[in-house]
């Protein structure tokens, strides 16, 4: 399995199923067109951007070409890598019938047309020892230890965290986790709580 610095960026969860048994990497889902309608997502897009660099990746129909072009006019174009799958006639297995275009997508793709699709966006790959060197990632003891989960005011802690961090409001404990690593070190992490811990909430 490949390891890529950069977040991979696909439509929907059969997208990211496929693609997280090809290559170990961030992978985060648009929900389809719901993204048009989400800042809150956009706007975390564009912090995983700055920090990690993006590469899009939607299937090759015109929906897929639709959420990409609207991407693009959202996200800085210095940080956005586009990745394209080739166009292939045929449907995914679960589906009863192939998609308005009869084309595969992201989630039909053999493993090589994946990574070969990564390859020309120009991806990070990190296999050779050559990934950056890492801080000790919070796990999710910390954030019971923090007070963010399995506590009478972790919900309300951890929201008002969302808040503070301009993340969306709708992550789930997960979802929370995987965002704080990606976007800050653990040293980062307690001078932010550490800072509003006199302001009451967090």
């Amino acid at each position: 399995m490949r390891k890529i610095k950069e977040v991979i960026v696909v439509e929907g969860r059969y997208d990211k199923n496929t693609l997280s048994q090809v290559v170990d990497a961030t992978i985060v889902t648009l929900g389809g067109f719901s993204v048009f309608n989400d800042r809150e997502k956009l706007a975390f897009l564009r912090r995983l951007a700055e920090k990690q660099g993006l590469i899009v990746l939607t299937d090759s129909d015109g929906a897929g070409f639709v959420i990409r072009n609207y991407l693009k006019g959202a996200l800085p174009k210095d940080r956005v890598k586009q990745a394209y799958i080739p166009d292939v006639q045929g449907k995914e297995r679960r589906k009863r019938r192939s998609g308005k275009e009869g084309k595969l997508g992201v989630e039909g793709m053999r493993p090589e047309v994946l990574i070969e699709a990564l390859r020309r966006a120009g991806a990070t790959f990190l296999d050779g020892g050559e990934a950056p060197p890492a801080g000790v990632p919070l796990t999710k003891a910390d954030l019971f230890e923090l007070g963010l989960t399995g506590g009478q005011n972790s919900v309300s802690r951890r929201e008002a965290l969302l808040k503070q961090l301009d993340l969306p409001e709708h992550l789930t404990a997960n979802g929370l986790l995987e965002a704080l690593n990606l976007l800050y070190s653990r040293e980062e992490l307690e001078t932010v709580l550490g800072s509003s811990a006199g302001e009451g909430d967090v």
